[in-house]
């Protein structure tokens, strides 16, 4: 799995022009699922971005984490994120999840976030979203479960 967490003053997802998910102070999170993830996977990305200490502390230092904050999340799933673009220039997407494994993926690592006390909200699985944003810094990571990176 990969994710793309950004560290948001806020952020919000519609679907057909009606909002679906909002938040404020915390963490937006773009989730790609390839199609060898399994939940162990899931598992590592929950446990390091809930610990990510990417917030200030009162001295100004990127010392807390969003939990530490009470802060929020948002997840939305992105295929795109395992595109293979080594050979041309059109993006190929065969490594992505199938629909069917990439649901059940994306439902167990909500659900797992959902264990804890943070407000957590979502896209629509599979929808033409559209995805805004306040980057907070900007403070932006790139995490690779099958990397450790």
């Amino acid at each position: 799995m990969k994710a793309v967490i950004q560290r948001v003053s806020e952020a919000e997802v519609k679907v057909e022009n009606k909002v679906v998910g909002a938040i404020t102070h915390g963490l937006l999170l773009l989730i790609g699922i390839d199609e060898e993830d399994e939940e162990a996977d899931a598992l590592w990305l929950v446990q390091k971005i809930l610990n990510l200490r990417i917030f200030s502390d009162p001295e100004g230092k990127m010392n807390l984490s969003v939990q530490d904050l009470e802060g929020e999340i948002l997840c939305i799933s992105q295929f795109t994120l395992i595109a293979d673009y080594k050979k041309g220039n059109r993006p190929s997407f065969i490594k992505a999840a199938k629909p069917e494994k990439a649901i059940t993926l994306f439902e167990f690592f909500k659900t797992e976030i959902a264990k804890t006390a943070l407000k957590m909200e979502s896209g629509i699985f599979g929808a033409d979203m559209q995805v805004s944003l306040v980057n907070d810094g900007p403070v932006t990571i790139v995490m690779d479960s099958k990397t450790k990176q």
